[in-house]
């Protein structure tokens, strides 16, 4: 089988890369899409854990085992639209050339008769200490440095057929073919290419492991020998079966720890050292990915390393608050309890530079603002259920293209005396430092207060739902409907009904978005390539999580996705 596994390669940088190390989306596209090529045989997998588990090294950046079900790849080609299919099929018949057709393999004639059910890729965080490989293991210097390497783990269902093409691989358009043996296991390896040496063992008769470093491929064994396996990582074993699927598109692994060490060393955004130890306190994070009938699924779970000293409190009170909410709601996202979270998030994020915003910022932004302090006047109240919400007017009539949207802030408070004398005293700042009129005012009934700009017009509108529920509406004027409280709400719509997960229950916080109407009528900054190609093939997006136990988390998500109707075959390589 030599060339398959020869022409799966990774260029290495020299500095360690964490955009390779983090970027799984990016990677399960890439890597996924050779690897159904070179491995599309249909195929299920039962198994909790990831394919090759016991052989990738417990300390590798990260880990992704794919499906080699063709029926499933043809599945994911149908979601989106004509762009987004063109995108990955451009993808696809670029990386089948360049790992197969170009190589003079063909997958029916020289991968199908050996290959297993699914696939493993994983990239090694550099072995510390380690030195280049001498001669003659390999002739470039830059494959046994001390980067990051490739480890492709392939389950053999034929093990004769998979002995036979790896004792006789096809010929090198340049350099050689060597054997060699590392522990009792014997190496097929490349030498005297310029970057492209690489190392394939069969381990047992039951796995292939392939590598673009010949000491990665050592460090493999050592792991499938001694033990010091993913497998045995700590919490591996014990959090990954919460995300099992009988039949997974993909499932993912992300090393937390080694990650950030990798982030620390980068000169570019290094993290300083009171970062690092609290993300030492953070073990893995793990996804499966699964197709369903009008999306896709992610289920994830992280955990907490097994000694540190920092547990979670179980505490799953959120999902009430889309009962509060009109159907038009473009966006809620909503969580248990914000004072814990605020905490948590200091905890986590105090001067890390990859924060979206530092704590202390957030602190002086809302003291200079408002005179208030963050903690003691306005979060050691909010220990209940809060919510963030997008909700739009209704178009006059005559007048479709009116579109104007509030802003909604909700909260149930621990303290209603507390909360009082805080909102009091923001009215005061609002009236004495802004020059606002705070009036009282009546929706529905109820008792309110408004905020009236300078130029008469209303800025916010906040009161009381149900007594213990504060709530807060900035821009436009939507405070009638949620006052009262809407008879037909968010959650009996559809969207959100078949969008948000009903699991895990119960929740510490949810999420949904309507992308196609808010997409259709707010601008949003480009955050990432290819942005608004794949906003266009996406209808919402749902999300449910919740504190599994004392040292981890789950959530469940769905991409709800458009589908490309009668959506056509790959071209092949003769046919283009």
């Amino acid at each position: 089988m030599a060339l398959p596994l020869v022409s799966v390669r990774m260029k290495k940088s020299k500095k360690p890369s964490l955009v390779l190390t983090l970027s799984a989306a990016g990677l399960l596209i890439g890597a996924g899409s050779a690897t159904y090529w070179l491995l599309a045989q249909r195929g299920l997998s039962s198994s909790d854990l990831l394919v090759g588990a016991n052989i990738i090294p417990g300390d590798a950046l990260f880990a992704v085992s794919l499906t080699t079900d063709p029926q499933q790849w043809q599945k994911l080609r149908q979601f989106g639209t004509r762009e987004t299919q063109a995108e990955l099929d451009k993808n696809l018949v670029q990386l089948r050339d360049r790992f197969l057709t170009n190589n003079g393999y063909d997958f029916q004639k020289d991968i199908a008769p050996w290959v297993g059910n699914d696939v493993t890729i994983a990239i090694l965080a550099p072995a510390i200490g380690s030195k280049p490989a001498p001669k003659p293991v390999t002739t470039n210097q830059d494959a046994g440095s001390d980067q990051q390497s490739m480890v492709m783990v392939l389950p053999v269902k034929n093990p004769e057929i998979a002995k036979s093409i790896l004792a006789q691989p096809k010929t090198l358009k340049q350099g050689k073919w060597i054997d060699r043996t590392y522990q009792g296991f014997a190496i097929k390896q490349s030498e005297g290419q310029v970057g492209e040496n690489f190392s394939a063992a069969l381990l047992d008769g039951r796995f292939l492991v392939i590598t673009d470093n010949p000491k990665a491929t050592e460090r493999a064994i050592d792991a499938y020998k001694n033990k010091t396996s993913l497998a045995t990582t700590g919490g591996f074993t014990d959090n990954f079966p919460k995300i099992a699927d009988y039949q997974p598109f993909a499932q993912f692994y992300v090393n937390v720890p080694t990650a950030a060490k990798i982030a620390a060393a980068s000169p570019n955004r290094p993290l300083p050292a009171q970062v690092l130890a609290q993300l030492q306190n953070n073990q893995g994070l793990a996804g499966t990915i699964t197709l369903e009938s009008e999306g896709i699924r992610f289920k994830g779970v992280s955990w907490l390393n097994p000694n540190s000293q920092r547990v979670l409190a179980v505490e799953n009170k959120a999902g009430k608050m889309q009962s509060r909410l009109p159907a038009e709601t473009l966006m809620m996202l909503s969580g248990g309890n914000l004072q814990r979270l605020w905490g948590d998030y200091v905890l986590t994020s105090q001067g890390n530079p990859l924060s979206p915003i530092a704590p202390e910022q957030l602190r002086g932004g809302v003291k200079s603002l408002t005179n208030l302090d963050l903690d003691k006047d306005l979060l050691s109240w909010m220990k209940g259920e809060f919510s963030l919400s997008v909700i739009p007017t209704t178009p006059k009539a005559g007048s479709p293209d009116d579109f104007r949207s509030g802003l909604v802030f909700m909260v149930e408070g621990s303290n209603r005396n507390s909360a009082e004398a805080s909102l009091k005293q923001l009215d005061d700042v609002m009236r004495n430092q802004y020059q606002f009129q705070v009036q009282p005012g009546k929706v529905a009934g109820q008792p309110v207060v408004n905020w009236i700009s300078p130029y008469g017009t209303l800025t916010a509108t906040h009161g009381w739902l149900d007594g213990d529920v504060a709530f807060l509406v900035v821009g436009a004027p939507i405070t009638d409907k949620i006052v009262p409280k809407p008879n037909n709400t968010l959650a009996n719509t559809l969207p959100f009904q078949q969008t948000v997960p009903t699991e895990p229950n119960p929740t510490n916080g949810q999420f949904f978005l309507d992308v196609e109407k808010t997409v259709k009528n707010f601008p949003l900054p480009t955050l990432i390539p290819n942005q608004q190609t794949l906003l266009d093939a996406t209808r919402s997006i749902g999300m449910t999580s919740a504190v599994s136990d004392s040292r981890s988390n789950t959530y469940d998500t769905f991409i709800a996705l458009k589908k490309v109707t009668n959506a056509t075959a790959l071209p092949t390589p003769e046919s283009r």
